[in-house]
């Protein structure tokens, strides 16, 4: 039974591949380019139903909840929020400065494997200079990469340059050289196994 399936088999290939003697014209081949010629891309795959269709629609309802809105709300910077443009207050000076947790035997004897880069840095400084400014008028929002500082005369809005961990950091003000230092741990869950 198996000989007579795999015969009938070979008989619809071999129908398959020869063409006939009267398919031979050039008029049909012509069709046929035509007819592929007519293909894009979008003819490649199984073609969509009605069903599937529909079922994207239901899908794309799903995931906008608002026809109306512009931008996603996870597309949106954190501190974008806080940027005033009507507001006058300058942005005082300030520099931030990458530090390292650096002992005898990292800078003698290199053990740890540490490295002056900025990827063997454990924390960041920010130092403003904010003249006078009492302390007691400063206002501080630290949140994972962006710092809000704002006093009575001025305003600074930073996006950090790496994520911190907001709620460990450090700042003190400095009342002789009339200057913000805020230290702030970075946040860098890749650390065990970049540096081990």
């Amino acid at each position: 039974m198996q000989e007579l399936s795999s015969f009938q088999s070979l008989q619809a290939l071999s129908a398959l591949l020869s063409t006939p003697a009267d398919e031979g014209s050039d008029e049909e081949d012509g069709k046929n380019m035509k007819q592929m010629a007519r293909m894009g891309p979008g003819h490649i795959g199984a073609s969509s139903s009605a069903s599937e269709k529909e079922e994207k629609a239901v899908d794309s309802v799903y995931f906008k909840k608002n026809t109306k809105d512009i931008w996603d709300v996870d597309e949106v910077t954190e501190g974008t929020h806080l940027n005033d443009l009507a507001d006058p207050r300058p942005q005082p000076e300030y520099e931030v400065i990458l530090k390292q947790s650096v002992g005898t035997e990292d800078l003698f004897l290199g053990m740890s494997r540490k490295d002056p880069s900025s990827m063997c840095c454990d924390s960041l400084l920010v130092r403003v200079r904010l003249p006078d400014t009492k302390a007691s008028d400063l206002v501080l929002d630290v949140r994972e990469t962006f710092l809000d500082l704002r006093t009575p005369k001025y305003k600074l809005g930073l996006h950090l340059p790496h994520p911190v961990h907001s709620g460990e950091g450090t700042a003190r003000f400095i009342t002789d050289r009339a200057e913000l230092e805020i230290t702030l741990p970075m946040n860098r869950p890749l650390d065990c196994i970049n540096l081990a």
